[in-house]
């Protein structure tokens, strides 16, 4: 699980502008992956090699800067109970105000590193004018610009050096996250498994404000089985336990090994449900999609299930490798069958392949559809190897790594899905120099 970062701060500081930096220009700490979620209050990021997440606190309060004012002790103290790091930005065009003053009250009790951020630093004359953010009594600050990146990598060379380092979880029992939109029937479902009603459910959405483990055994099977909160857009995300119940799910996804990824039939597999895969897809974690209330849907015909998950499928390409269910929690209809495909997703997840046999198969298929020439050069992919990680990666060792496009790789993905069941589960393929 990596470290989560909290970047607070009162509107039009420029926290956004930094995020943004931070979680999608491939000159900063990450490289463009197609589908990584689109809600801009959560992303993923490296940098010198240590991997975090980044909650852009600004983006869960919407209004004017007086609904802001009465609200941000409370959005800053639910970021400082989460977060292993605080960044705390502040603009050297405004100068010290009020709304600082009163974030920087709160983190002079904080026991977590915080980092001072005086934005919009461009010329010399700015950087002068910064000295007086040392009156809000958090020492030194650093200086930078999130429109150039200016002073970034010096600010994100100290941040990494306090940061947690991942936490091993091999002795764990696997966990299995139930995630999804509020009201989609994920208590219902765990409920139904366990027979018995231990957490509460009710037609409200948002019952469920913290993530919650159960230990369970299915199938010969010991693991331990997560309900969380329901994620929502982050206009709807207003009040401060739905805030925090956000920044727990996420933390949730990224410490299980599989995503039950629930949705309500009746409403469809909208955008949100789909930025929740593509969160789970990001953190590399196996995922089963569960579309829960299928008994509540009206005029089912023959076809109808195929059409569904025809629809799904076209919205996720092109992960489209995906065990999809059509479950009641209500009814139990197929509960225990998603069980049983999380088990068979987590041990895809979890399966290693001898080196001779991977490149046996695989060679021989690169052999008779060899990568494309590009720029008049010939790629020569020689050896295959699946490195010692716990979610599928392989490396393919060729003469030019840099002129293997995108197409081929997806080409070399769908091969290896073809020959071992990897369902339900991201693969990463690396091209590296022999």
């Amino acid at each position: 699980m990596s470290a989560i970062v909290a970047v607070v701060g009162r509107p039009n500081v420029g926290k956004s502008t930094f995020f943004n930096r931070l979680i999608q220009r491939r000159e900063a700490i990450t490289d463009a992956v197609s589908g990584v979620t689109r809600d801009r209050h959560y992303g993923k990021s490296d940098w010198n090699g240590k991997e975090f997440s980044l909650i852009d606190t600004g983006g869960y309060v919407q209004g004017s800067d007086d609904i802001f004012e009465q609200e941000i002790d409370k959005q800053v103290e639910l970021a400082i109970d989460e977060a292993d790091a605080i960044i705390f930005m502040v603009d050297v065009e405004s100068g010290i105000t009020g709304m600082d003053e009163d974030v920087a009250n709160l983190l002079r009790r904080v026991k977590k590193p915080v980092f001072l951020v005086v934005n919009k630093v461009d010329n010399a004359k700015r950087a002068e004018d910064a000295v007086e953010f040392y009156a809000l009594g958090l020492g030194d600050y650093y200086t930078l610009s999130s429109i150039n990146g200016s002073g970034t990598g010096d600010l994100l060379d100290d941040l990494v050096e306090v940061l947690p380092e991942k936490e091993k979880e091999e002795s764990e029992l696997p966990r299995f996250a139930v995630v999804g939109r509020p009201n989609a029937g994920k208590s219902s479902f765990i409920n139904a498994l366990i027979g018995e009603d231990r957490y509460i459910v009710t037609d409200i959405a948002g019952t469920t404000r913290d993530s919650i483990d159960t230990k369970y055994n299915r199938f010969g099977f010991d693991f331990n089985i997560v309900d969380t909160a329901g994620i929502r857009r982050k206009s709807k995300v207003k009040e401060d336990l739905e805030f925090y119940s956000v920044m727990r799910s996420v933390r949730a996804i990224e410490h299980c090994d599989v995503c039950l990824l629930m949705f309500d039939a009746t409403r469809g597999f909208d955008g949100q449900v789909e930025n929740i895969f593509w969160l789970a897809q990001r953190n590399n974690k196996g995922i089963v999609i569960l579309v829960n209330k299928w008994d509540l849907v009206e005029d089912k015909e023959t076809n109808t299930m195929k059409e569904y998950t025809i629809r799904i499928k076209q919205a996720l390409e092109p992960f489209v490798d995906v065990p999809i269910l059509f479950i009641s929690a209500l009814t139990k209809q197929r509960i225990y069958k998603a069980i049983e495909t999380a088990v068979e997703v987590y041990q895809s997840r979890s399966r290693k392949i001898k080196t001779r046999k991977l490149n046996d198969t695989m060679l021989s298929i690169i052999e008779r559809t060899p990568p494309p020439a590009y720029k008049d050069k010939y790629v020569k992919i020689k050896y295959i190897t699946q490195l010692p990680t716990n979610y599928p990666q392989f490396a393919f060792f060729c003469n030019l790594p840099q002129y293997v496009r995108e197409p081929y790789k997806r080409f070399l993905e769908n091969k290896l899905r073809e020959n071992y069941d990897f369902s339900g589960v991201p693969i990463t393929i690396y091209m590296r120099k022999k």
